[in-house]
C-alpha cells in the first residue's frame, strides 16, 4: 500500500509536544507534524533516523509529517492512519470471499473500523496499530487506552447480537517474534483482550513490510495473551 507521494529523511532532534517534532534534514531543520499521538519515547530518540512525508497543502502550518523511524535493525512506520489503510488493502486476503466492506461502521455506542460481509457471514472488525517493540516482542498499547477497552467490549456485544467480531493488530514493522497485550502499561486492556478471546472474538496479529513510502500487511505473528 503506497502511502506517501514524496518523502525526506533526517535526524530526530526533539519533540516539544505530542504533535510536533524538530528534525534535521540535509536542507536544514524542519518542524514536522507527528502522525502519532502516543508516547513513542523508545522510538523518537535524539539522532534517530526518521522519514518525513511531504504534504503539498499550502494552508498547513507544517510542511511535513513524521511517519517512520529506524530503531536498530527495525524500520517502523509510526503513522497512526497507516494501519487502517494497509488493512483495507489486505482484507480480501484475510477474509476470503468478501462481498462487502464498509469502513467506519457504527455499532452500539462505538464506531468500529470495518463492517464485513462474506456471503451470509457478517463481521465487525477493529484495527489497532502496533509500534512498541521490546527485544523482538511487540506490545499494545504503548499508553493506557480506555477507548481500546471500550472497542473490545463492543466487539463482544457484536457477538451477542449474532455478528462475527475480530480485532486485527497491524504490527508496523517486520522481524518480530511475538505479540502480546501490554499488561504493564494497561492491565485493563490486557484483561479485556483475554476476556474478548474467551467470548469468541477473533484475535489477529500481522506484521508489515515497511518502506519509505509504503506499508503492506504480510504474515501472521504468534499471539500470547498471558
Amino acid at each position: 500500500m503506497k502511502l506517501y507521494d514524496e518523502v525526506l529523511t533526517g535526524a530526530f532532534i526533539r519533540r516539544p509536544n505530542r504533535f510536533i517534532a524538530h528534525v534535521q534534514t540535509e536542507n536544514g531543520p524542519e518542524i514536522c507534524h507527528v502522525k502519532n499521538t502516543g508516547r513513542c519515547a523508545e522510538l523518537l530518540t535524539p539522532g534517530a533516523k526518521v522519514t518525513l512525508a511531504v504534504e503539498k497543502n499550502p494552508v498547513r502550518k507544517t510542511r511535513c509529517d513524521l511517519v517512520a523511524v529506524h530503531k536498530g535493525d527495525l524500520y517502523i512506520n509510526m503513522d497512526s492512519q497507516a494501519p487502517n489503510r494497509a488493512a483495507a488493502e489486505a482484507l480480501p486476503r484475510l477474509f476470503p470471499g468478501l462481498t462487502l466492506v464498509r469502513p467506519e461502521a457504527v455499532f452500539g455506542a462505538s464506531r468500529l473500523d470495518f463492517y464485513l460481509e462474506q456471503g451470509e457471514k457478517k463481521t465487525y472488525l477493529e484495527v489497532k496499530g502496533v509500534t512498541l517493540e521490546e527485544n523482538g516482542w511487540v506490545l499494545f498499547p504503548d499508553a493506557p487506552t480506555e477507548r481500546g477497552v471500550k472497542h473490545l467490549k463492543e466487539l463482544e456485544n457484536c457477538l451477542r447480537a449474532g455478528f462475527g467480531a475480530a480485532v486485527l493488530f497491524v504490527i508496523q514493522m517486520r522481524g518480530v517474534a511475538c505479540f502480546s497485550p501490554n499488561r504493564k502499561t494497561h492491565p485493563a486492556f490486557a484483561d479485556a483482550l483475554m476476556h474478548a478471546r474467551e467470548a469468541g472474538v477473533q484475535i489477529m496479529a500481522y506484521d508489515c513490510a515497511v518502506t519509505d513510502d509504503s506499508m503492506t500487511v504480510c504474515d501472521p505473528v504468534p499471539i500470547r495473551l498471558s
